[in-house]
């Protein structure tokens, strides 16, 4: 998609992404609400979208070009970004490019590919001479995966029906659930979606939840279940037969999982509220297969996400002392011979393998089996780590 802009539509964007700046409002929440209130076609609002996390992803090179603060002087940093990409702004004169290049040629590489000072000193941290890949990685626009709804339909199929629609796709190696989509449409207002076929989903993601190995059958708990994109994935490998239990400690989105389940045809899954610690006491010893994506830092994901970037530092400590709880109390809930397992769409060590290190070493009742951290530099995708850990029966002499 070609992207369209002129001084009323960035005006309105900024009226948006400022509040965004600097009140820490998710954008993806500013935007729908946005929405909620213009009457805006499908396309304007696609348009305005990759807009917003355009600027996102690289705020810190649009401000040094344009010498100034977005939450200041938004219009000179819309310009800026304007005359970097080679965009036409209707009726506003539009800074040099020559210019702008001999700014950018003097700064360093984080500020160019959009990474405040702060993530750089930290990717440095977790990842040492790594995290420059990575960077680069998480700056590019991210690629919009779908995974088909075996419930429903093979990939196979799911491809063919898009292309009736007009919409274009490629088979993703590796990842057999998952297509990339290649054309720009409005994804969720075909056919195909409305039937329940494909969710949208990180081919990444997809790899995350095929590492679990559920069967037809299983007892299986999704204890941080969010929206539930990884509970439809499960449900599908379920093939109708068992029963999933969908658990988070926000109803709202439990909610929604409830809506996408009936889509999708996932009559396995249930959604049950953590409301108390109780919730996860009565359920002692009950699952086959328990995964735990636990919340994290993000840092997979800043592509699809740009705007955490600029909001307040990752509270690595308060996350990390989080995920470990959820291991501790969590895994109570897996009967002896199931499987755990463990996931974040971090890449960073601390928040994944010494977090898996340390649970193994207060439960000698655990393995690890497996464990795969999903790398956007090496795979395209966004950023996962995941561990497969297995209970089994601790011997006394």
């Amino acid at each position: 998609m070609k992207l369209e802009m002129h001084a009323l539509m960035t005006e309105r964007l900024s009226q948006v992404l400022v509040p965004v700046l600097s009140q820490q409002q998710p954008l993806d929440k500013a935007l729908a609400a946005l929405f909620a209130t213009e009457k805006y076609s499908v396309k304007e609002q696609a348009n305005q979208v990759q807009l917003a996390q355009q600027l996102m992803r690289g705020l810190s090179l649009y401000e040094a070009l344009a010498d100034c603060r977005f939450v200041e002087q938004p219009a000179k940093v819309w310009a800026a970004l304007a005359s970097w990409h080679g965009y036409s702004v209707y009726g506003q004169l539009l800074p040099d490019l020559t210019e702008l290049q001999g700014r950018a040629a003097a700064l360093p590489a984080h500020i160019l590919q959009g990474c405040p000072d702060w993530l750089e000193q930290l990717g440095q941290q977790e990842l040492g001479d790594s995290w420059a890949l990575e960077r680069e990685a998480l700056w590019a626009r991210a690629p919009r995966y779908i995974r088909a709804n075996w419930l429903k339909i093979s990939t196979s199929e799911l491809q063919q029906a898009l292309l009736a629609e007009g919409i274009e796709s490629r088979v993703v190696a590796g990842v057999p659930t998952a297509l990339e989509i290649l054309s720009d449409c409005a994804l969720f207002q075909s056919r195909a979606f409305k039937q329940g076929w494909f969710e949208q989903q990180d081919a990444g993601s997809q790899w995350v939840a095929d590492a679990l190995q559920v069967k037809p059958g299983s007892r299986v708990i999704d204890a941080c279940a969010g929206a539930g994109g990884k509970s439809l994935a499960l449900a599908a490998r379920m093939a109708g037969k068992g029963r999933l239990l969908a658990m988070d400690v926000e109803e709202w989105k439990l909610a929604t999982l409830q809506q996408r389940a009936r889509r999708a045809g996932a009559g396995t899954i249930e959604t049950r509220l953590i409301s108390s610690s109780k919730t996860i006491k009565r359920l002692a010893d009950k699952a086959d297969f328990l995964l735990l994506d636990v919340p994290c830092s993000g840092s997979g994901v800043l592509r699809r996400n740009p705007d955490a970037k600029w909001q307040a530092p990752m509270r690595l400590a308060e996350l990390k002392a989080l995920q470990r709880d959820i291991l501790s109390r969590y895994s109570k809930m897996l009967a002896i011979g199931g499987e755990l397992l463990y996931a974040t769409c971090s890449i960073f060590p601390s928040e994944n393998q010494h977090q898996v290190q340390w649970f193994l070493q207060q439960r000698p009742d655990f393995v690890l089996e497996q464990e795969q951290t999903i790398s956007p530099a090496a795979t395209g995708f966004d950023g996962f780590y995941w561990a497969r850990l297995r209970r089994q029966a601790v011997i006394t002499v």
